[in-house]
């Protein structure tokens, strides 16, 4: 942190006429949200927390040690009635907290330590929010890339090996295929990712 002061999540703080905020992701939502592209966080299980509404800003961080990896802004609350036939009255849902992210940094995340937090969803003052969103800096160029994905395929027709790939795609996903990514124009540069970082293909150089 470039600040001397610890923070705490504990205030009701407005930063630009609107509220900031602090939602802590569990491990294994973090590994989710970095493995697959979206566009906004959805989360659950709210219906006793007192909230961020439309338009409030929000730092999205994981724990053990505090890091931040996104930032957003929350794009809807609200509570979805069950759909129960049987039942006219029945009951809602938890609420549903729709954060539209504006700046991700899953893959090199900003640390936190000096920041307390006291649950799934706390206000945050606006000095701590300002002071994480300026550790991210300016976001990096944009450039085209080559991603591709080769799997060896038995199949009887060229339909069928196609029907297959899909299938195993969908079955393993990027938590066991190899990815391989190089810059346009830049083959030779080319690298593995497996579970969303680098990864070594070659067995040869493990030896």
């Amino acid at each position: 942190m470039t600040t001397e002061t610890a923070y705490r999540a504990d205030g009701s703080g407005r930063a630009d006429g609107v509220g900031t905020w602090a939602v802590l992701l569990p491990a294994e939502r973090y590994e989710a949200e970095r493995l697959v592209h979206h566009d906004t966080l959805e989360l659950t299980g709210l219906a006793d927390v007192a909230g961020p509404g439309p338009g409030d800003q929000v730092a999205v961080l994981v724990d053990a040690p505090p890091r931040l990896v996104a930032l957003g802004r929350v794009a809807a609350t609200a509570h979805r009635h069950r759909e129960d036939p049987d039942d006219p009255q029945s009951g809602v849902e938890p609420a549903e907290l729709v954060v539209a992210y504006t700046r991700r940094a899953f893959d090199e995340p900003v640390p936190a330590d000096l920041l307390t937090l006291d649950g799934p969803v706390s206000p945050l003052e606006p000095a701590a929010f300002r002071a994480l969103a300026d550790q991210l800096g300016p976001p990096p160029a944009r450039r085209t890339w080559l991603v591709s994905l080769d799997l060896p395929i038995e199949a009887g027709s060229p339909a069928e090996a196609v029907r297959l790939f899909w299938s195993y795609v969908q079955e393993l996903g990027p938590r066991e295929l190899p990815a391989f990514v190089s810059p346009a124009g830049d083959e030779l540069a080319m690298q593995a990712f497996v579970l969303g970082a680098e990864a070594n293909q070659d067995p040869e150089e493990d030896d």
